[in-house]
């Protein structure tokens, strides 16, 4: 099961009591308790969507000869749609949903083969860096249930949106012990300085490439939730591609991880064309 790629990010008392930086696990070698193959996922503690809430999001249905998993994504163009690497990673295919509330009940489906995927050249297996590919789709016309998200400008590369609140989505259960459900859920987060998250997970894995928000009161992206939007709410613009979480609890109170949209603007363009 490829759902989701979380860090262990346990501090573990040294003679220093000091805590100990460690590499992120895929959550595919993680005992999960689910079967292998089973498509689960959730925004932990978050509320449900409403209709046209978040037109821009994707489901993305992969194949590959050993199975199959969920991950969600973003559509930043008539014919493109930004995901995680860790999700097109080993995929044969995709079958993309658009304009879904509940997961498998889109407005319309395509399925594209992995001659379509961009994956980062250096996305990092280990350590989840440069954890980012695009999607080229067949064109779609754009209206109130399925639309673009915009991309930030050049002059906010260097923004690092410290304080800025932002919106992650995504289908699954509510909560760790919850059943699964299948409608698309929504949590509003803080993003927070590189330097904190950084004390938790190390500088192995969270280099200036990425972004992190808090997850108080256990809300939180989770397993399933790859790939997908984070989006601020000042100027509805994508910032965060969802990455990892703590694998010690996605309501642990650890920070969520993404990867950060402002440092392959370049990277987008030329492979897409898009820019602002």
């Amino acid at each position: 099961m490829k759902l989701f790629l979380t860090v262990l990010a346990v501090a573990i008392a040294s003679a220093s009591a000091l805590p100990q930086k460690v590499k992120p696990v895929p959550l595919k070698d993680a005992v999960v308790g689910t079967p292998s193959g089973s498509i689960e996922g959730r925004i932990t503690n978050g509320y449900a969507a409403s209709e046209g809430k978040v037109p821009y999001i994707v489901g993305l249905g992969f194949s590959s000869g050993s199975g199959g998993w969920w991950c969600g994504g973003s559509i930043i163009g008539n014919t493109w749609v930004v995901t995680a690497a860790h999700c097109t990673h080993g995929a044969d295919s995709v079958t993309i949903y658009y304009g879904a509330l509940w997961r498998l009940q889109a407005q319309y489906t395509h399925h594209v083969g992995s001659g379509s995927f961009r994956q980062h050249a250096h996305y990092n297996t280990n350590n989840l860096n440069n954890d980012i590919s695009l999607i080229n789709t067949p064109h779609v016309d754009f209206w109130h249930l399925v639309n673009k998200v915009e991309l930030p400008n050049g002059n906010e590369r260097y923004n690092d949106f410290n304080g800025w609140w932002a919106l992650a989505s995504g289908w699954g259960r509510p909560c760790d012990s919850c059943g699964v459900s299948d409608y698309l859920n929504c949590v509003d987060s803080q993003i927070i300085s590189t330097d904190s998250c950084r004390a938790v997970y190390g500088g192995d894995v969270i280099t200036n490439d990425v972004i992190c928000t808090s997850t108080p009161d256990g809300k939180s992206t989770c397993a399933g939730d790859s790939g997908g939007p984070l989006v601020l709410h000042d100027g509805n613009k994508l910032v965060g591609v969802t990455s990892f979480v703590a694998s010690n609890g996605c309501t642990s109170g650890l920070p969520d991880g993404f990867t950060r949209v402002t440092s392959y603007l370049d990277w987008i363009r030329d492979h897409t064309g898009i820019s602002y």
